[in-house]
């Protein structure tokens, strides 16, 4: 049977998780990281991310550089999406037997560099050889107690919020698929070479939001997820979703949807969050820039988008198995 035979990646992590039974285990598997009992007032998250050739990267058009600052970038955005803040790393990377050692010095001066810009220590790692290169970082982080944000903690009438414009690294992915490097589309290109965890935002929003994740998949994903963890549903304004208007050019130019690039197709690496009206004021007075694009509902009334007035069930985010 193929994996995609049992419903995708969602369902072979069903699968294979087995219940955990420390009791130092706060939140086990089916969030961003997972979180552990560490200090009095803190939290210790702990997780991971793999880097695929021909998948997360490739080798045409993303310089060893920018696929050492990605390796670090995914990682501290899910450290960003609970709240928390980075504190160390290992590296554990998968190198084809030509692979020159000056690839492997560029690489690292990317990973380096970046885990500087967040005063992340690399500790360790691991290497070994195959038929692709495989980036894979663990990392832990740690975050305040009060500032944990989970995504089981979305409330009926909260309102559903994002940082920044969606769709832009997908678009750049499929105008490199279609060999297009026009000059004009460098800002969204960049955003799928070089994406940034918007760790900054996340310790402002925390002290304000219930729940969040960022965007790796999709916001329709990122929306299903905080809605199955916390057993409620979801309607999302098409209208009130940003995509710039040269992500809908590029759209345009390889006959696809803006709006799909948004709703499905991810490493967009913003944070959708969860907040009360009466705490979204309150965080717009500190003059960062969010987007309302929907609203938590009652579970019983499911997940949909909602395009002027016709709802549409929402399809399933990026899933590397389907």
């Amino acid at each position: 049977m193929k994996i995609s035979q049992i419903g995708g990646e969602f369902a072979l992590i069903d699968r294979v998780t087995h219940k955990i039974r420390d009791r130092d285990v706060i939140v086990g598997i089916g969030d961003d990281t997972a979180v552990l009992k560490y200090k009095a007032n803190k939290y210790l998250l702990f997780t991971t991310d793999m880097l695929v050739e021909n998948d997360h990267f490739n080798l045409k058009w993303s310089t060893p550089e920018q696929i050492g600052k990605k390796s670090i970038e995914v990682n501290v955005s899910d450290i960003a999406a609970m709240g928390g803040i980075p504190k160390y790393a290992v590296v554990s990377i998968c190198l084809r037997k030509d692979i020159p050692v000056e690839f492997v010095d560029k690489l690292y001066n990317g990973i380096y560099k970046t885990a500087e810009k967040y005063k992340l220590e690399i500790i360790g790692g691991d290497t070994t050889h195959g038929d692709l290169v495989v980036i894979n970082i663990a990392m832990l982080g740690e975050v305040n107690k009060k500032n944990l944000s989970l995504r089981s903690d979305a409330k009926v009438n909260d309102l559903i919020c994002v940082t920044g414009n969606l769709g832009q690294s997908t678009a750049g992915l499929n105008l490199l698929l279609n060999n297009i490097k026009d000059k004009r589309f460098q800002p969204i290109l960049k955003k799928h070479m070089e994406p940034e965890a918007q760790l900054r935002k996340s310790r402002i929003i925390s002290n304000y939001c219930n729940a969040m994740i960022d965007v790796s998949d999709g916001l329709a994903s990122e929306v299903e997820h905080i809605c199955e963890m916390s057993k409620t549903g979801a309607a999302i304004y098409k209208e009130k979703i940003p995509v710039s208007d040269l992500t809908k050019e590029a759209a345009r130019l390889v006959k696809k949807d803006a709006y799909d690039f948004a709703l499905y197709g991810g490493e967009d690496f913003e944070l959708v969050f969860t907040i009360s009206r009466k705490n979204l004021s309150l965080l717009k007075k500190k003059n960062e820039k969010i987007y309302t694009v929907g609203k938590i509902l009652q579970k019983r009334k499911g997940v949909y988008l909602l395009d002027k007035d016709k709802k549409i069930r929402l399809k399933k985010g990026y899933d590397h198995f389907k």
